[in-house]
């Protein structure tokens, strides 16, 4: 017997597929008394445990879980490092926000003790909430994401990250050079990218804080390692917006800004895109490049409503973002909360099974990472959860009464958070036991 072999035995769902396009029955693979066998950091089987029992030697692990689900580890395609002891800052919109509370936090990255700290802080919030994967914004400062990937590979975490590349319209203690930006991100690339998990991400935080040199330089980067994540910011805020056209009077629009500078591709992200037109999202689709719907912090600094029907129609590839700090919860449950929110105010639905495809596999395919990760398919890594349906008392007791996986998923996706999640599993190892 492999001593790495071990098995999960609990109700078990994931996505296989887009809702949106295959239909919701088709969407997801859903086992009431399911096993999850993984070996070696990856899973090798899932399936009916009447099934699989009989397969598995005897002296092999079982885990039996009463009362809980098993997914995907849930996958955050837009969250900030610096701004975790931001987070709940009140009373102004993104614009003025950055100056009054953003840019004064991140400066503390500046000091590498601080962001070692709040490094391990931010991890352990992360796995506390199921995030297994994020795509994650480090400051100005390259110690930010030395600490982040020293804390992540320690715990064998697949995870995205990226120094900030800013050099105008920022405070002078936070701002870099085009030049400098460009060397420490390459120097951050040859240390950390593609070793274990981990991968990086070439980080422009949004088109008014670089000048035209350095949007060409975070270019250059990506035709220099084909295989590198680009993410930054797109069409939050209307006030944003204008001040893009201003900065940029020669471009048709601000998705043209970095479709200009060669920025839009198969592993790029764009945070929001609340403001998008429909001639944007079909660029969007077109290049492979994928949004970060963020409803949390849309609303909390009263950005908007993204439009994800729009989204749909022109296939373009999803995930969800927790935006720590504009966004006030680690947890992708309570963000999936607002989400469903983001689309009744809109009047469309977000059934259970497309919010589910949205925090695992949507996230997956927008990181290029579906073969990975974002399903429990056999030869992916065993990155899941165990969620609790006893995790509060009226969680537990309107559990009780809900008659079909749907409704569970949709009860867990708006009484629960943190609580929720019972044990969180990357490569195969318990990383968080609530």
């Amino acid at each position: 017997m492999s001593l790495t072999r071990k098995a999960y035995r609990a109700a078990i769902l994931h996505s296989i597929a887009d809702p949106a396009v295959v239909g919701i029955e088709a969407s997801y693979e859903y086992f009431e008394d399911g096993l999850l066998v993984t070996e070696s950091g990856q899973i090798s089987a899932i399936g009916h445990a009447c099934e699989l029992l009989a397969s598995l030697p005897a002296d092999i692990q079982v885990t039996h879980y009463q009362d809980a689900l098993i997914t995907p580890g849930f996958i955050d395609t837009h969250i900030h490092l610096p701004q975790t002891g931001m987070v709940g800052a009140y009373g102004e919109q993104l614009l003025d926000w950055l100056n009054t509370y953003t840019f004064p936090c991140e400066s503390q990255f500046a000091n590498k003790a601080h962001a070692e700290e709040v490094a391990g802080i931010f991890i352990k919030e992360l796995l506390r909430n199921g995030t297994t994967t994020a795509l994650v914004f480090g400051s100005v400062h390259p110690q930010s994401v030395d600490s982040f990937f020293e804390a992540a590979r320690t715990l064998d975490l697949r995870m995205i990250a990226g120094k900030v590349m800013m050099d105008r319209n920022a405070p002078d203690y936070l701002t870099d050079t085009a030049e400098s930006s460009y060397v420490d991100s390459k120097a951050l690339i040859e240390r950390w990218h593609g070793k274990g998990r981990l991968h990086y991400a070439v980080t422009p935080r949004f088109a008014p804080t670089s000048t035209p040199e350095q949007l060409t330089l975070a270019g250059q980067l990506l035709s220099e390692y084909p295989d590198l994540y680009m993410q930054t910011h797109i069409s939050e805020n209307l006030q944003e917006v204008e001040w893009v056209k201003e900065l940029f009077p020669d471009r048709k629009g601000y998705l043209d800004v970095y479709d200009h500078y060669k920025l839009l591709g198969e592993r790029s992200v764009f945070a929001h895109g609340v403001h998008l037109c429909d001639d944007e999202c079909a660029r969007l689709a077109e290049t492979g490049s994928a949004i970060a719907f963020c409803p949390t912090s849309n609303f909390f600094l009263g950005s908007g409503l993204f439009n994800l029907p729009m989204a749909e129609k022109h296939n373009l590839n999803v995930g969800l973002g927790t935006d720590i700090g504009g966004g006030t919860s680690f947890s992708l449950l309570q963000t999936l909360n607002e989400a469903y929110k983001a689309m009744q105010l809109q009047g469309a639905r977000l059934s259970p099974f497309k919010s589910l495809y949205l925090a695992t596999l949507g996230g997956a395919r927008a990181l290029r990472l579906e073969d990975k990760i974002g399903t429990l398919q056999p030869g992916t890594d065993a990155d899941f959860l165990v969620l609790d349906y006893n995790a509060t008392p009226l969680l537990g007791y309107r559990l009780k009464q809900a008659k079909s996986i749907a409704e569970t998923l949709f009860v867990l996706m708006t009484l629960g958070d943190d609580r929720t999640v019972l044990q969180t599993y990357a490569a195969g190892n318990l990383v968080h036991q609530r």
